[in-house]
């Protein structure tokens, strides 16, 4: 553990969540976030940040970190005494599910990997509603909202990107992405300066993922052009941008047009 360096790369971090807010408004007052917590690097890196953030933002969030627990490794995490050890430190409280999914991956034609994280956020939209939380954060950073983009666009033959700020079930649970402008290469490089206790082994289906395969084809693209990931985002905002405009347009349109009164 390099603390010198984690404070400094922490530091950096929680100023791109702070530009994420003032960009996507993703924290209120008295809100109560349940905060999607794997164990992996990209979750411990959210609560991290979201603990840090209450001790200087003028919206202090209760913070709820919330484990799923399955039958089905997927991915390299924390050990779950550790990661119970460090929420009771900084008095984070910690809840859990535990689900099952394996008999269910084995039978999938679809994406296991869809599957698997479907189920998982079952459990977590549960877990929000019955500790009565308004928010609900996902880990999800700038590497993942990219390559979502061309996922969409590849497979469903949509351009609909990841947004940072989703309502859900007429407002009452609204998600966000507090890390919607970190990009993992940071994140990876934060965690290494903490020290987190990160092992285990990868998902076993992870690789043939679409997910995966879309990695791969930006990772290609980076080696003629460093910044596609980053126009790539900028096309996602621009399109946001677009769409939102016209929604605005469609509302100004359809609102009654009152007659000014004669003078007579």
């Amino acid at each position: 553990m390099d603390s010198s360096r984690a404070e400094k790369r922490a530091y950096y971090l929680s100023k791109a969540v702070n530009k994420a807010q003032r960009r996507y408004h993703l924290f209120d007052e008295d809100d109560t976030i349940l905060v999607a917590v794997s164990g992996g690097k990209d979750s411990m890196t959210m609560l991290e940040l979201l603990h840090r953030r209450n001790r200087y933002a003028r919206y202090k969030a209760r913070l709820v970190a919330a484990n799923v627990e399955s039958d089905h490794a997927c991915g390299r995490t924390v050990p779950r005494d550790w990661l119970a050890a460090w929420c009771a430190e900084r008095d984070v409280r910690l809840v859990s599910e535990r689900i099952a999914v394996a008999q269910e991956l084995a039978a999938a034609e679809i994406s296991s990997c869809f599957r698997c994280a479907w189920n998982r956020r079952k459990a977590l939209f549960r877990l929000a509603d019955t500790h009565h939380c308004n928010k609900l954060a996902f880990g999800h950073h700038a590497d993942d909202i990219a390559e979502t983009t061309l996922m969409n666009l590849f497979y469903a033959g949509r351009l609909n990107p990841m947004e940072a700020r989703v309502s859900f079930f007429g407002g009452r649970l609204v998600v966000i992405r507090p890390m919607a402008l970190i990009e993992e290469r940071a994140i990876a490089d934060y965690v290494r300066a903490a020290g987190y206790p990160i092992g285990g082994e990868p998902c076993p289906w992870g690789h043939d993922s679409h997910r995966e395969t879309v990695k791969g084809i930006v990772r290609q693209l980076q080696r003629d052009s460093p910044q596609v990931k980053r126009c790539i985002l900028s096309a996602a905002e621009h399109y946001r941008a677009a769409i939102k405009r016209l929604q605005e347009m469609d509302i100004a349109q359809s609102r009654p047009k009152y007659e000014e009164p004669s003078d007579g």
